[in-house]
């Protein structure tokens, strides 16, 4: 189970970001992120678990419990899973009116992250966060 949304917040991730000084540090430290994000089984890695949009392959599954949204995600680009890393944070573990009530864009600007990452890679970003939206919305 992912320890994103329970041990390691959005708040966290703000605040270690913060302290790098360059972009490639904070690169490392993304990437670093995503090899803490919980491999999915290959069995969950099928076409109705792909979120369309993302350059990269990215799979995600959710279940509810206790009224919670819980999310596991995957993909096979390293940054791509630290990427993962940090919407989890923010999602993860949360209620479906949290998860709608949360401001990503705000979150997103906070960190700094749009504008240092490429056109593909932040439409793939809005992609994962869109389908997780949409599945709180649905639950």
């Amino acid at each position: 189970m992912s320890t994103f949304g329970t041990e390691i917040t959005a708040d966290d991730i703000v605040e270690t970001l913060s302290f790098f000084d360059t972009w490639e540090d904070r690169y490392k430290y993304i990437i670093d992120l995503g090899k803490e994000v919980p491999s999915l089984d290959p069995s969950q890695q099928v076409e109705q678990n792909l979120v369309r949009g993302c350059q990269s392959q990215v799979w995600l599954v959710h279940r509810e419990e206790g009224g919670r949204l819980y999310f596991d995600a995957d993909s096979d680009a390293f940054i791509v899973r630290g990427l993962l890393g940090v919407v989890l944070a923010a999602y993860n573990a949360k209620t479906p009116k949290e998860v709608l009530d949360f401001d990503i864009e705000g979150y997103f600007d906070e960190l700094n992250l749009l504008k240092h990452l490429s056109a593909t890679r932040g439409n793939g970003l809005r992609a994962m966060v869109a389908r997780i939206q949409e599945i709180a919305r649905n639950a």
